[in-house]
């Protein structure tokens, strides 16, 4: 390869996306985030360094200091759109959704990366801000495409859907192929059988992320009557919620649930740690998922370190990271997408 590649994430998190682009070989120089608890992963599992700064207050000339004259310089990102993310939290019901993905875009005005990465809700492209989007790469002359992508057909044992921009002042940049058909989509059991067997509330001592939250004792009676794939609706009537037995209830056949062994997982979320959050229960013990187990789902290595070892492990804040990450095997997809490009064009 004729040039260097520099890489800046924004919107970095626990370090998903980098640690994707890190294992297919493309090299990033640096992550950025709002969220101080995103510093330890990011910077202890990647080679790139933690930056702890609001995007609205990035500028160009930030940029700069990571990106070489006269290399590839590629600006990716996973603008969040959660309600419940850090970043969301300082704006209203209107702008929370959309204002990062704005910031996204002025930062590609200011610094004009040669290659850009986007990873979103599929919501996204419905919306107004994603045409304020396109227009912009239009005005600043780059050739780009969306991707409706299902996480099932890279490798990831999970159901998640995303859109994925990709765009280059080079020429059009295609996704790769499919890596899996849905005869060979990885499974729940293929990702988390081997894990040592838990009970509801207990921790590993040889993994402490290993851990699963506890369960009321009403919860551990509804979690024995719940079938792998069931709904609260399999359920006796005696241990049904009401808020379930109202019409608006009914809407919600997901929750309190159990995956099954063979096939992959719902969407890792980040309330993944919870039997009531979704369809979170393990697919054969009496618990929700572990930590480490949702972390897998998410294609994050075994060894992958969210916390110090000296530090405790708080369950909220590690299900956080968990489930706003970009699954490790999309961030490979998205890379190899990039480098193919980058030796087309080379």
């Amino acid at each position: 390869m004729s040039r260097s590649i520099s890489t800046v994430d924004l919107f970095c998190g626990a370090g998903g996306l980098t640690h994707g682009f890190e294992q297919a070989g493309l090299p990033v120089k640096a992550g950025y985030d709002i969220d101080p608890a995103c510093e330890f992963p990011y910077e202890h599992n990647n080679k790139a360094k933690f930056i702890l700064q609001d995007v609205a207050n990035i500028s160009s000339s930030d940029l700069a200091e990571h990106f070489s004259k006269g290399s590839i310089n590629i600006l990716a990102g996973c603008a969040p759109c959660q309600p419940f993310s850090s970043y969301s939290r300082r704006y209203n019901d209107e702008q929370l959704k959309w204002t990062l993905c704005r910031d996204f875009a002025r930062l590609i005005e200011e610094c004009q990366p040669d290659i850009i990465s986007m990873e979103n809700v599929l919501q996204l492209k419905h919306h107004a801000v994603f045409e304020e989007f396109i227009t912009e790469l239009k005005k600043l002359n780059y050739y780009f495409e969306s991707y409706e992508v299902n996480c099932l057909d890279y490798g990831i044992p999970q159901s998640r859907k995303r859109l994925v921009l990709l765009a280059s002042k080079f020429g059009k940049i295609n996704l790769i192929p499919a890596t899996h058909q849905p005869e060979v989509y990885k499974t729940v059991r293929q990702t988390i059988e081997h894990l040592e067997p838990l009970s509801a509330g207990q921790s590993s001592k040889i993994d402490q992320l290993h851990r699963c939250s506890k369960l009321s004792d009403l919860n551990v009676r509804r979690i024995r009557v719940s079938k792998p794939g069931g709904t609260w609706r399999d359920w006796p009537q005696d241990l049904i919620a009401k808020c379930h037995l109202k019409k608006s209830g009914k809407t919600y056949p997901g929750v309190y649930g159990r995956m099954e062994w063979d096939k992959p997982s719902p969407t890792i979320t980040t309330q993944c740690f919870g039997f009531g959050n979704g369809r979170f229960g393990h697919p054969e013990q009496d618990r929700a998922i572990s930590l480490r187990e949702a972390a897998l789902l998410q294609t994050f290595p075994p060894a992958y370190q969210f916390v110090a070892h000296d530090q405790p492990v708080g369950v909220d804040l590690v299900g956080r990271l968990i489930g706003n990450a970009v699954p490790v095997k999309l961030g490979i997809a998205i890379a190899r997408s990039i480098l193919e490009h980058i030796h087309q064009v080379n």
